[in-house]
């Protein structure tokens, strides 16, 4: 059976909005299980939406870290305020003629992806006015079987990871939702609209819903899941694959000798659940416009591939053979910016082989666990 959304329940839950003026936080993946926008269907209902507020690539879809303004929604002429940029945390008079906070748009389930901030943003901003807050539950797209990757430290906290989140949490936006409240010890008129016909166990490909695109570069499931840890080598001199044909699925840079890192690779990675092979590309935007990158096409053959350790292994390869050429990208406060995407500086001790990559990912399993036992109590979906 297909999935039913928290959207396409609407009509069930229609009376929590009459008479109410409405915040929506959406963007464009805010569609029903029929790709019908979210903005529609509350127009057609009766529902009166007040205002739009909007994350990270804004309402329409621009690049990634790109300056997103304010807006008009067209046809409707809804005020679109956007909480990316300067501005990510509404403020008091954002929120001035709010009375009900409704928050649906399609996440992805990993830590540095920057909607459930968003969300966890305006859920303070609402409870600090006493405004209701209804969350329009979607599926995690990677499942909520899988919790890996390490717990973000307090220093590194940042608008791509907080909250002490493990790198893929699994949990839906609803789920993420109970937890903030927790992590924060907030009270607030928070609620759920759950799916329907969804398990812990499911991940997008299973639900029967049509690939609903998270942002730019997330085209399809398999970038998603390589998504999952392939964050971590843009943080480094090694292209992401963003701005080509496949991101997130290839990684290179013009000084790699691909054939090389193939056969390195060859001999550090089991092929069972992910297949590779030799690409060079050229990126349009990003890192190395207009330069061929030559490195390796990553192509999942499994759903419930977990890509952290594989890209992992990669890192390490062209950081052991390129040590003059590989770089950490500096980040915040004279970080780096490998420390606020992975969480630590841990990662560093594996790359420069300081220790090896089985006790790095024990001490993420730990971290993970903790995180997994601490969030049971908190689930929606069985």
């Amino acid at each position: 059976m297909k999935t039913i959304l928290g959207l396409d329940r609407l009509d069930e839950v229609k009376a929590l909005f009459e008479g109410k003026r409405i915040g929506l936080i959406t963007n464009y993946s805010g569609v029903d299980s029929g790709w019908k926008m979210n903005v529609d269907l509350f127009m057609e209902k009766g529902l009166r939406l007040a205002k739009i507020f909007t994350p990270e690539h804004g309402m329409f879809g621009e690049g990634a870290g790109k300056p997103v303004g304010d807006d008009v929604y067209p046809g409707y002429g809804i005020p679109i305020i956007s909480l990316f940029g300067d501005h990510v945390r509404p403020g008091d008079s954002d929120l001035d003629g709010i009375d009900i906070m409704v928050y649906d748009i399609q996440d992805v389930g990993l830590r540095y992806y920057t909607y459930i901030y968003t969300m966890t943003y305006c859920m303070e901003a609402a409870a600090k006015l006493d405004i209701p807050f209804v969350v329009l539950d979607r599926p995690n797209p990677l499942g909520n079987r899988i919790v890996s990757g390490g717990t973000i430290l307090p220093e590194f906290h940042s608008f791509i990871g907080d909250y002490e989140l493990p790198v893929r949490y699994g949990l839906t936006c609803g789920e993420v939702g109970n937890y903030f409240l927790q992590y924060k010890g907030m009270k607030m008129d928070y609620r759920v609209i759950a799916m329907q016909n969804y398990t812990r166990d499911m991940y997008f490909c299973d639900t029967g819903l049509l690939w609903n695109i998270p942002s730019p570069a997330l085209v399809d499931f398999d970038s998603t899941i390589c998504y999952s840890g392939g964050c971590f080598a843009g943080a480094t001199s090694v292209s992401d694959g963003r701005g080509s044909s496949k991101p997130f699925q290839m990684y290179g840079a013009p000084y790699i000798n691909m054939d090389r890192l193939y056969r390195e690779m060859k001999g550090a990675v089991k092929e069972d659940k992910v297949i590779f092979r030799q690409r060079a590309f050229m990126p349009v935007e990003r890192k190395y416009i207009g330069e061929v990158c030559f490195g390796l096409e990553f192509a999942p053959l499994d759903k419930t591939f977990d890509f952290i350790p594989v890209i992992l292994q990669m890192m390490r390869q062209v950081a052991r053979l390129y040590p003059e050429k590989f770089t950490l990208v500096d980040g915040g406060e004279g970080g780096k910016h490998l420390h606020y995407v992975t969480g630590s500086r841990r990662v560093d001790d594996y790359l420069y082989g300081r220790i090896s990559l089985e006790e790095l990912l024990e001490e993420w399993h730990e971290q993970s666990a903790r995180f997994e036992r601490e969030t049971e109590c908190l689930r929606i979906y069985a």
